[in-house]
């Protein structure tokens, strides 16, 4: 097979590619976001969170010349980032919005301070899994090749489906995220459980960043995210705090992310850029049709805030 004979099947190839390579920060943002949001606690700092592990995980690889070195690092940034929120909202009378507006500004502040030095040099990125190999088609090629963190972060869903539903650390999550109450009953600190669940969270969102500079796009830059910490949160809501819901409307989000750039490929050329938006209008359609004043969302944690 060659590019000529693929004609506009190139648009559901490229949709599909691109669902793959920009679901993945979603993938594990959401994830992260979800363990937080199981204990009671929200943080819409994720977007801070999410530029800063992209910019030490590049910062890093660049020093290091080892990318895994780097997603160590952006993983470790973020679980101190998430540390620090969970340590501030357990004070009395402190709003968990305000210290996520508050985060996300702080991290995205240091980002741009520490990754001046880094937008020039050039970092080594993830290795690829070619799944396309039995094609001669550099369009099918390019379109499987997959990154080993979307294989991960669909085994992880499907980890943390089992873990909150069949194990002890999932049971006292669920309870701290029901009620404070009742978990303070069995001698469980709630404080600390989300303390710790948020810091894994912000760890898991910083590893989104990291993929998106060290592989797609590839590149540090202080307009690497586009809002997409932000936006999963929207997509845990969505996915009614599922992990397998997560990934699979991560890569909604991702395919619907991916309709510009696979209009330009067919030479779309017109208002193609309008498709861009498309993430972002589907993140409201979503919202708009899955609310209602007269019912509760399915599966919230009841000491969540933003369901109260």
């Amino acid at each position: 097979m060659v590019t000529s004979d693929i004609g506009y099947w190139s648009v559901p190839l490229a949709m599909i590619g691109g669902a793959i390579r920009v679901s993945t920060p979603f993938i594990f943002v959401s994830l992260g976001e979800t363990i937080t949001e199981r204990s009671g606690r929200v943080n819409i700092g994720l977007e801070g969170i999410l530029v800063f592990g992209a910019m030490s995980a590049y910062a890093v690889a660049v020093m290091t010349d080892s990318p895994w070195l780097g997603l160590a690092a952006a993983f470790c940034a973020g679980v101190c980032f998430g540390l620090l929120h969970g340590w501030i909202c357990k004070f009395p009378r402190v709003n968990d919005i305000a210290i996520g507006i508050a985060l996300m500004l702080f991290g995205t502040g240091l980002a741009f301070f520490f990754g001046k030095a880094f937008i020039q040099p050039s970092a080594p990125h993830l290795p690829a899994i070619s799944l396309g190999f039995w094609s001669d088609s550099p369009q099918i090629r390019s379109a499987l090749d997959v990154n080993a963190l979307f294989i991960l972060g669909g085994a992880l869903a499907l980890f943390l489906s089992y873990a909150f539903r069949s194990t002890r650390i999932g049971l006292v999550l669920r309870i701290v995220g029901d009620s404070s109450d009742a978990a303070r009953a069995m001698g469980i600190d709630p404080d600390r459980v989300r303390l710790i669940a948020t810091g894994v969270g912000g760890g898991l969102a910083a590893i989104g960043g990291g993929y998106l500079s060290l592989y797609y796009p590839g590149s540090w830059s202080e307009s690497i995210s586009s809002g997409q910490g932000l936006m999963a949160v929207a997509l845990v809501v969505f996915a009614r705090w599922s992990p397998p819901g997560c990934f699979l409307a991560a890569l909604l989000f991702g395919g619907a992310g991916a309709l510009g750039p696979a209009l330009q490929s067919i030479g779309v050329t017109q208002g193609y850029y309008l498709f861009y938006a498309a993430p972002y209008a589907l993140t409201l359609a979503i919202m708009i049709a899955t609310s209602s004043p007269g019912r509760a969302l399915a599966g919230a944690p009841g000491e969540l805030s933003i369901t109260r």
